[in-house]
């Protein structure tokens, strides 16, 4: 091996040691013993939310221990490569087989340094599957047609990774596009990768909906939120809120069912309003509302508990602030993070989910103290 190819596998075995300090394979191991005997548990059913709890923990620890685990394999087998290149007799062979080394540990290092962003999410609910609210903002009908272009992109990220996503509920613009909608990723980190998202939104284009074809410019809100668990204790009273029913409505106002399945709830103390309509029937809409309204409700005392400790001088002073990406179709093509300056020449590989690159830049900004904990 060349001293470089060397230096930069040193380097590697440097970054993968760190993050097995962190993730510790051998309490991972441990952790999944301990939940294979409560799954093996012949009464675990008898509460299937705790059993549905207990079965997804254990499928995300088993994901954890297989990748880094399979890291350190591959990192173990990347020098054999080399060597074994070096012994080919064939030039020809030669150059194909230290092509096919330097293609795995390129591969290898986008990998390691992807898990690496994993250990900075060590968050209280970071862990967690993220509840992701978007509303237009100002801008008309481009805005509406902004925030579904924001649906569209998150939903098409979260498939790329093969997570499952719930829209809750979907509220259509007349003229096009939607003025909010809410849906649940269900993966493990979701919520603390999705944070980073939270903010306003900017879009920059010659609008579609503009006789003139001006150039528009509009905002869409996006709101990140932890699923909340039956831990939290977010009591709830009847008494504190009001359950309207309607018809599920699709785009242009049009029912798509015949029954008040559609379920409104509005906590009266705070004026919070959540509604979903994905379900087929009210009681399973009225469930999942219910959700994210305590999830709305217990993202409200966290934030309160860190003003109020700010206050007392505990906490920085960085806030994530208004605008906190621009989306630019015009005159030139670029989308830019004003927080960490990462920026893309290639809106729309970004608009069809390609979001990685934000994410990860978004995740070390902040753990380099780029803003406030969110924790």
């Amino acid at each position: 091996m060349t001293p470089e190819i060397s230096a930069d596998i040193e380097d590697l075995e440097t970054r993968l040691a760190s993050i097995e300090k962190v993730l510790d394979p051998e309490a991972l191991q441990h952790r999944v013993d301990e939940l294979e005997q409560k799954a093996a548990d012949p009464d675990l059913w008898n509460d299937q939310e705790h059993a549905q709890h207990v079965t997804s923990q254990l499928s995300q620890v088993q994901a954890q221990l297989r990748k880094v685990t399979a890291l350190r394999d591959r990192l173990n087998d990347l020098p054999i490569m080399y060597e074994l290149a070096e012994e080919e007799e064939n030039p020809s062979a030669q150059q194909d087989a230290v092509a096919l080394a330097d293609d795995e540990r390129a591969g290898l290092r986008g990998d390691i340094e992807s898990t690496e962003v994993t250990t900075l999410l060590s968050g209280e609910l970071d862990e967690r599957d993220a509840v992701v609210n978007i509303r237009s903002g100002a801008g008309g009908v481009d805005a509406a047609d902004f925030a579904e272009m924001l649906l569209r992109m998150y939903i098409r990220w979260a498939e790329k990774r093969g997570a499952k996503v719930d829209v809750y509920d979907t509220s259509y613009a007349e003229e096009a596009g939607i003025k909010s909608a809410t849906f649940v990723v269900h993966e493990p980190y979701a919520y603390g990768t999705l944070s980073v998202e939270q903010g306003t939104h900017r879009l920059v284009r010659l609008s579609p909906f503009d006789n003139a074809h001006r150039r528009q410019t509009s905002f869409a809100e996006v709101e990140v939120l932890p699923v909340v668990e039956q831990t939290d204790h977010i009591d709830v009273p009847d008494s504190d809120i009001r359950v309207d029913v309607y018809r599920s409505s699709g785009p242009g106002g049009q029912s798509v069912n015949t029954t008040d399945s559609a379920v409104r709830i509005t906590h009266l103390p705070t004026g919070i309003v959540v509604t979903c309509q994905n379900e087929k029937s009210q009681l399973q809409n009225k469930v999942a509302a219910m959700a994210v309204l305590q999830s709305r409700l217990l993202e409200k005392k966290r934030q309160e508990e860190k003003d109020a400790l700010r206050e007392l001088g505990a906490g920085g002073n960085a806030s994530w602030g208004n605008q906190m990406r621009s989306y630019v179709l015009h005159p030139y093509q670029m989308v830019k993070d004003l927080r960490t300056s990462y920026e893309v020449n290639n809106p729309q590989a970004v608009l069809d989910g390609d979001l990685d690159g934000f994410l990860e830049a978004g995740i070390r900004w902040r753990a380099n103290g780029g803003a406030d904990a969110k924790n």
